[in-house]
């Protein structure tokens, strides 16, 4: 396993394995918002069959236990790529020309990381673990299954307006994120063409920093308001 340690300790290693990462938790986040969108436009039945589904599918119990790892080793290794670039700057590094040279976004990415793994943190605690853990009540749904009510713990979680508006930030900050993130991510893999380059960042300017996040932050928002 020396050539994975080596592979790992190197920059091009790390900065793929945050690339390859990034990219499959963007998988995710499409799926998850999809589901969380029945808070808005769906009913009580069709979210707690959905979280049924979620918790229940040996397939997708499997590709979540993947998302987790992936959220934590695209942490640790942007972390550690950042650290090795800091402790690699010379002292009095030129930095006149930066802001012209690359985006907020690409130069605060780590800052932008640890806003949104707070938000994590705090979702994964209010719900996954309330779902996991907590004394949830039963709901029998229109088919007659019998499953954890996370509809009665979400809304009124989100009646809460320090929530709402870590959520909002939250997202905030995932946007900011995927603006760099999403092209980089497919640039450090090698799909990096004159002609498609540009599509690529399009494309995930447009779904991944702009319509999933606008699709997450809705319903908190929406729930606080309408709910």
């Amino acid at each position: 396993m020396s050539w994975l340690t080596s592979f790992i300790s190197s920059s091009i290693g790390r900065k793929s394995v945050v690339a390859l990462t990034g990219l499959f938790l963007c998988t995710f986040l499409v799926v998850h918002m999809v589901g969380n969108l029945q808070l808005i436009w769906g009913s009580r039945d069709a979210f707690n069959e959905y979280t049924y589904v979620m918790t229940h599918n040996k397939v997708i119990k499997i590709m979540s236990y993947l998302t987790y790892a992936s959220i934590v080793v695209h942490a640790l290794m942007a972390i550690a790529i950042s650290r090795s670039n800091t402790s690699a700057r010379p002292k009095g590094y030129a930095v006149s020309g930066q802001s012209t040279n690359s985006t907020w976004a690409s130069r605060n990415m780590v800052f932008l990381g640890v806003v949104l793994l707070v938000y994590i943190i705090v979702h994964l605690s209010n719900f996954w673990y309330v779902l996991k853990f907590g004394d949830v009540p039963v709901y029998v749904t229109e088919s007659g299954k019998h499953v954890k009510d996370l509809y009665n713990v979400v809304i009124p979680a989100f009646q809460q307006p320090w929530l709402v508006a870590l959520y909002v930030a939250g997202m905030l900050a995932l946007s900011y994120h995927m603006v760099h993130g999403f092209q980089s991510g497919f640039q450090t893999v090698g799909a990096n063409h004159p002609k498609y380059t540009p599509l690529i960042k399009q494309l995930g300017t447009l779904v991944f920093a702009i319509l999933i996040p606008l699709g997450f932050a809705a319903v908190p928002v929406a729930v606080y308001f309408l709910k």
